[in-house]
C-alpha cells in the first residue's frame, strides 16, 4: 500500500517573491512531489508551503528546500512580528495515509541527521521526534529567538542541537518534528491595540488556562493597521473552530472593537468546518482546493 506523508516547512521569507519561488521550484522538482499550497505574508515575513508525496521523495525534497533557503535566506537580517531561529524555521512532518508515527519519526531523525552533517544547520527535533523532554513543545525550542540561541547554544545545555553544529551562522537553526495534523487559522480585529490580542490570546490558549490543545498569541499586522490573534489547533476536533471563534468575536466586542477577517494558513481537513462554515467565520480567499486531498 502506498505511504504517504505531508510536510508544512515554515520559511522566514514572505516578501521577496523571487526567493519564495526558487525555494518552491526547489520542492517541486523532486518527481512525486504535490506541492498543494503556499501562503506568505509580508507582516510575518514568513511562509508556509504545504506538500505531500511518499517518504523518502518528501525528504529529499525537503533537503532541497532547505539549501536553497539557507543560501537565499540571512536570518540575522529578518525583520518579522513572528517568533523564529532559522531561514527554515520549522520543519513538521506529518504521517497522512499507511505510515506509522515510528517510521515518520526515524524519516525526522535521517532528515536531521543530513541537514546537520551536510548544511553545517543546527537541528532541534521537537514534538513526538523530541530526545528531550525540553524540546517536545515547539515554543520551547524558539521561545527565545535567533539573536539569543546564537549566544546560548555553546553554553546552555538545554540549548544543544540534536545534529548539527553547535553554531550558528546566516541560517540559523531548525525546529524538525513529527507531529499531528493541526489546523493554522488567525483572526484578525479591527484595532491596532497589541494588548487586546494579546488578552484574548492569553485567554483561550491552554497555556493561559482556556481551551485545550489550542496555542494563541497576539501579533500586529502594520501593513493592515490592525492586530491579529494567530492560532494552531493542535487537535481540531477536540478543539474545534467553532468553539473559539465565537469566543474570540465576544471578547473583541467587550474590548471594543470586532473581527475584520480570518485567514487559514496552509490546508484543512475536510471536517475542519464541521458546525461553522468560512462565511461564518469571515474567511477570505477561501476555495476548495485548500481541503486536504487525503
Amino acid at each position: 500500500m502506498e505511504k504517504l506523508i505531508e510536510c508544512v516547512p515554515n520559511f522566514s521569507e514572505g516578501k521577496n517573491k523571487n526567493v519564495i519561488k526558487k525555494i518552491a521550484d526547489s520542492i517541486k522538482k523532486i518527481k512525486g512531489i504535490k506541492l498543494l499550497d503556499i501562503n506568505s505574508d509580508s507582516d510575518h515575513n514568513r511562509s508556509v508551503m504545504t506538500f505531500i508525496g511518499s517518504p523518502e521523495k518528501v525528504i529529499e525534497a525537503m533537503f532541497q528546500g532547505t539549501k536553497t533557503a539557507s543560501k537565499l535566506i540571512d536570518i540575522s537580517k529578518h525583520k518579522g512580528v513572528h517568533p523564529r531561529i532559522g531561514a527554515v524555521d520549522v520543519i513538521p512532518l506529518i504521517p497522512i495515509k499507511n505510515i506509522s508515527i515510528r517510521e515518520v519519526i526515524d524519516l525526522a531523525k535521517i532528515l536531521g541527521n543530513r541537514i546537520g552533517k551536510e548544511l553545517k544547520i543546527p537541528v532541534y527535533l521537537y514534538e513526538k521526534a523530541a530526545t528531550h523532554e525540553h524540546n517536545r513543545n515547539l515554543s520551547n525550542v524558539r521561545n527565545i529567538g535567533f539573536e539569543k540561541l546564537k549566544s546560548l547554544i555553546k553554553t546552555d545545555r538545554k540549548r544543544k542541537p540534536d545534529f548539527g553544529p553547535e553554531e550558528l551562522g546566516k541560517a540559523g537553526a531548525v525546529a524538525l518534528g513529527v507531529r499531528d495534523f493541526l489546523i493554522a487559522f488567525n483572526v484578525n480585529l479591527k484595532t491596532e491595540d497589541i494588548n487586546i490580542a494579546r488578552t484574548i490570546a492569553k485567554k483561550i490558549r491552554e497555556k493561559g488556562g482556556g481551551f485545550k490543545h489550542l496555542k494563541a498569541l497576539g501579533l500586529t499586522l502594520k501593513s493592515k493597521k490592525c492586530v491579529q490573534v494567530s492560532m494552531n489547533f493542535i487537535n481540531y476536533k477536540k478543539t474545534p473552530i467553532s468553539k473559539v471563534f465565537p469566543i474570540i468575536e465576544k471578547q473583541a466586542k467587550k474590548a471594543g472593537t470586532k473581527v475584520l477577517e480570518s485567514e487559514l494558513i496552509g490546508m484543512i481537513p475536510k471536517d475542519g468546518f464541521k458546525n461553522t462554515s468560512p462565511q461564518k467565520l469571515k474567511l477570505k480567499g477561501f476555495s476548495k482546493k485548500r481541503f486536504l486531498p487525503v
